[in-house]
């Protein structure tokens, strides 16, 4: 059987299997479309948050980054990794006690303020299309390449996927999906990485062979040889930091803080029975977790030797059948610049910019380009990192079957989280904004159907989002979490652990975190995109890290506010008493 029908057949049986389980776990009311009634087992609720945590940035980009970044990549291992634990210790086990739908609910609720509800659900809708855009963007690259479809086809087609077990299953469809989501994306992930580790090192423990020896009888340690060749082509060592101390502790912390700041992962501890059920399930998913975060540095290190020793000074005539299929899908190229046929793999761009492709064969062999190259450097060689792990058992030769199961994770991945995110929207819209604030007296049955629209529609700006990302995968993810930590994280633990903070302060913190946050990450992306660099940053500090300095605003202008305003109402601060009433306390401690 060819590798393209196996890509067809298991790619197609899991979208067999996601719909039959949205089919067959369709929400019927409310509670099932916003928390799955609140009756899912902790193990069962771990295994689908990791699959709703670990997005196409964890399975598709971030061993990517990793590849090209080296040691900076290590950023977003030790953020998001520690966000969790963040989440799971401060925040998950306060919350499900709190016993809402939404983050919006608990913070209209704390906050004892429709303002506060509405701005809570702002945040929240900037938060989730930013992180939807990186997994929209993930699902095309995945059905670009191994549908051979065009990447803006491949994100149309996963939102009809999406749409399909989302709007008709809701919360409780999404979490059995989400099961075999997970199943299918750790066990994409792990086979090649076995694979690949054996074939590199001789030891089929991918965490192991990264400090193992390369299996060429070299004696030379793998990152040894990978930064004994990367220094040879110009570039700076593998394990060596280019980012300030600075930048690099700003963005691990806005990953953490965002981390236990994501609206869809925090409403997943709201499906589990009781609080201390929230605590398990959390140690459940950081287990299923761990797997993929603690192989992603092995399989970047990995691609990227395999790249470099299988790409650099070979003959473009010559080039690999894997290149050419993920040129032909513009997420590869190759320029001549030197007139000798060969693929120089340099430092620098090769490209003034990532390139456009026109039509057609060049003269010399390379793909013609609509923008010019970079006479700068003697690279020749674009590549979009977030292909890395996709075209990983392809660049080693792994068997046909193995490349199926990667198209088939890296699908998983992307549409889980893209589907725990369109809820957490679609929740925000008509439970937090119609039922709560415009129309409290709106049936059960309509709640539901404006709970459905609002998911059309979310599908819809997150496919726009998809087709024009603002970013890679992973970055535009960081940009969603720069603005969780910057918005709803502060409000949220101070909602929790200070009984004086109060409206007033609470709203302006988030409106101001908020605002200075997206504004930087706007201009330097967006308005003036020439600058976004280290000499233009405020204190050196990058987009992806300054939700830190959004978070700081955040807390002083709530804590100075709220301390010149009339403290919350006695039922309030009651009501942050109970929350925080240890279990066996008393009867809040199960909610």
């Amino acid at each position: 059987m060819s590798t393209q029908t196996l890509i067809y057949l298991f790619v197609g049986l899991s979208f067999a299997l996601y719909i039959g389980i949205a089919i067959w776990s369709r929400a019927g009311s409310t509670s099932d479309f916003y928390v799955a009634g609140g009756g899912v087992n902790p193990v069962v609720n771990g295994m689908a948050t990791a699959a709703d945590w670990m997005s196409a940035a964890s399975f598709i980009s971030m061993a990517g980054i990793i590849a090209f970044s080296g040691y900076d990549g290590s950023v977003y291992l030790m953020g998001w990794t520690g966000g969790y634990v963040l989440l799971a210790l401060l925040l998950a086990p306060y919350l499900r006690k709190f016993g809402q739908f939404t983050v919006p609910d608990f913070i209209g609720t704390r906050y004892y303020s429709r303002t506060a509800r509405v701005v809570a659900v702002i945040c929240l809708i900037f938060i989730s299309f930013t992180y939807i855009a990186g997994q929209m963007r993930g699902v095309g690259i995945v059905f670009s390449r191994f549908l051979d479809v065009p990447i803006d086809t491949g994100v149309i087609a996963g939102m009809a996927i999406v749409f399909v077990y989302a709007v008709l299953g809701g919360m409780k469809g999404v979490t059995y999906t989400q099961v075999a989501q997970y199943c299918v994306l750790i066990f994409a992930y792990m086979v090649p990485a076995f694979f690949i580790s054996f074939l590199v090192t001789g030891n089929p423990v991918p965490q192991l062979g990264l400090g193992s020896t390369v299996a060429d009888g070299s004696g030379q340690y793998v990152l040894e040889r990978l930064d004994a060749t990367l220094v040879d082509l110009g570039f700076g060592p593998y394990t060596a930091g280019t980012k300030s101390t600075l930048d690099v502790f700003c963005i691990t912390l806005a990953l953490m803080v965002g981390t236990a700041g994501l609206p869809h992962v925090i409403v997943r501890f709201f499906t589990v029975p009781k609080a201390s059920d929230a605590r398990r399930s959390a140690g459940w998913a950081l287990l299923f977790i761990a797997l993929l975060y603690t192989t992603a540095p092995a399989v970047g290190a990995f691609a990227r030797l395999n790249f470099v020793e299988t790409i650099n000074e070979t003959e473009y005539t010559d080039a690999p059948e894997w290149f050419t299929n993920w040129e032909d899908n513009d997420l590869i190229a190759w320029v001549e610049k030197d007139g000798d046929g060969l693929m120089q793999y340099r430092a620098g761009e090769a490209f003034d910019g990532p390139p456009v492709f026109g039509e057609g064969q060049g003269a010399s062999g390379e793909r013609n380009v609509t923008n010019r190259w970079n006479d700068d450097t003697d690279n020749e060689l674009y590549v979009d990192r977030d292909i890395m792990v996709l075209a990983n058992p392809e660049i080693a030769n792994l068997p046909g079957w193995v490349i199926a199961l990667v198209a088939a994770g890296g699908l998983a991945a992307a549409l889980s989280t893209a589907a725990g995110l369109l809820l957490v929207i679609s929740s925000a819209v008509s439970h937090d904004l119609l039922k709560k604030t415009w129309r409290p007296d709106i049936s059960e049955k309509g709640e539901l159907l404006a709970a459905r629209l609002a998911a059309s529609a979310a599908v819809l700006v997150a496919g726009y989002l998809g087709i024009y990302p603002p970013g890679w995968v992973a970055e535009v993810v960081a940009f969603a979490f720069g603005l969780a930590a910057a918005s709803l994280f502060p409000a949220i633990v101070m909602g929790i652990f200070s009984k004086r903070m109060n409206r007033e302060g609470a709203i302006a913190g988030m409106v101001i975190g908020l605002i200075f946050t997206f504004t930087y990450i706007a201009y330097f992306k967006f308005v003036d995109p020439g600058t976004n660099d280290v000499a233009h940053w405020w204190f050196g500090i990058s987009p992806e890290g300054i939700g830190v300095i959004g978070m700081v605003l955040n807390f002083l202008v709530a804590v100075a506010i709220s301390s010149v305003t009339k403290g919350p109402p006695l039922d309030v601060r009651a009501l942050v008493d109970a929350i925080r009433i240890p279990r066996g306390a008393g009867a809040a401690s199960e909610h």
